[in-house]
């Protein structure tokens, strides 16, 4: 990062933007924390000694105002699907470097479509740049280049707790069912539909397809037509979450969202404690058309410290010019290797089935 950098974490205040903020700044970074709540903002600034800004993503021109003496902006309030195009338009604007930590596939597939206009702006934008894809994109950036002629790929993941703003998220997606891409189009069909049996230390998953990111990045980063998506789960789980596909119906209901909102909203996230002991492990694996398979898997920290980690790689590798101008994948804008380069991350890879998931 450059001395005379300014940089912008907004949603400050939630679960991972706190999480981002107090590593920042025991970096030494300074960081201007935003957000839309008043004083759990102005709060956290003050105990970080940072400058702090409230304002809501509602009324375009005073986020502009807000954007506008900025170089980058770390967007962390989600959903993603509400809190994304306001922003995003207003970093293309005012010409402010624009990442994210989503993990929405519908996100992650409109910010595609922003390419040429993040160029003709000067910006470079990413969408995705915590554990909700940087780790999946390398792992599928890295089995295409052992395997070019991959026309399938399988991710799964298992990565630990979640906190509130995550299980909002995951409440709003879920009256929309399953999703996978074949043949290059994004497909509907039930969560759970598939299931793929991974393994870590001789311990056993089951993987239950669900519509997560990689949907888009991993596509985008690979050009493999078929991706699907998989949660690791322990057998209890994967049952139960086979099962959801039947709930659809009734979690359109208004009620019945309201409940599970509240429940939602009562979701604290992990200890301190339960994210320093936690990993993350992706498994991937592609095949193309004659059978011949390759196969990868990755290790690293909790989902939440990931992510710390490679949000902050990310804002230093936009600040110190080395990313490209325009709309990219984690991987597109900072290479395959990006994860593999951060602390605590091991990357497991084997060519034509020789390694055993």
């Amino acid at each position: 990062m450059t001395l005379n950098s300014r940089w912008m974490i907004y949603g400050a205040n939630g679960f991972t933007g706190r999480l981002i903020a107090q590593e920042a700044r025991r970096r030494g970074l300074t960081p201007v924390l935003a957000g839309r709540s008043d004083e759990p903002v102005r709060d956290l600034a003050a105990t970080l000694e940072l400058e702090s800004r409230v304002f809501t993503l509602k009324n375009p021109s005073e986020v502009h105002r807000n954007l506008e003496d900025l170089d980058l902006v770390l967007h962390c309030a989600g959903p993603f699907s509400r809190t994304f195009s306001p922003m995003l338009e207003s970093c293309l604007a005012s010409r402010t470097h624009y990442l994210d930590i989503t993990g929405e596939y519908q996100v992650l597939e409109a910010l595609q479509r922003q390419g040429p206009r993040a160029r003709q702006a000067g910006i470079t934008a990413v969408s995705g740049v915590g554990f909700d894809v940087v780790p999946t994109d390398s792992v599928a950036a890295h089995l295409v280049h052992g395997l070019p002629s991959a026309t399938r790929l399988r991710l799964a993941f298992r990565g630990g707790t979640i906190s509130r703003g995550t299980a909002l998220t995951m409440l709003e997606g879920a009256p929309e069912g399953g999703r996978s891409r074949q043949g290059g189009l994004l497909v509907r069909e039930p969560v759970g539909v598939r299931t793929w049996r991974v393994e870590h230390d001789q311990v056993r998953y089951v993987a239950v397809s669900i519509p997560w990111g990689d949907l888009a990045t991993a596509y985008y980063s690979t050009g493999i037509p078929t991706v699907e998506t998989y949660m690791a789960l322990p057998p209890a789980g994967a049952f139960v979450m086979r099962g959801s596909q039947f709930a659809a119906p009734l979690l359109r209901l208004r009620a019945v969202q309201k409940l599970l909102r509240e429940r939602a909203s009562r979701v604290r996230g992990p200890t301190a404690a339960a994210m320093n002991q936690g990993c993350t492990i992706v498994w991937g694996e592609a095949t193309d058309p004659v059978g011949r398979r390759a196969t990868a898997k990755l290790l690293g920290p909790d989902g939440y410290r990931f992510t710390v980690e490679t949000a902050l790689a990310a804002v230093k590798r936009v600040l110190t010019g080395d990313a490209p101008t325009g709309a990219w994948t984690p991987t597109q804008a900072f290479g395959a290797d990006f994860v593999t380069a951060l602390p605590g991350v091991e990357l497991l890879q084997a060519q034509q089935g020789h390694f055993t998931l």
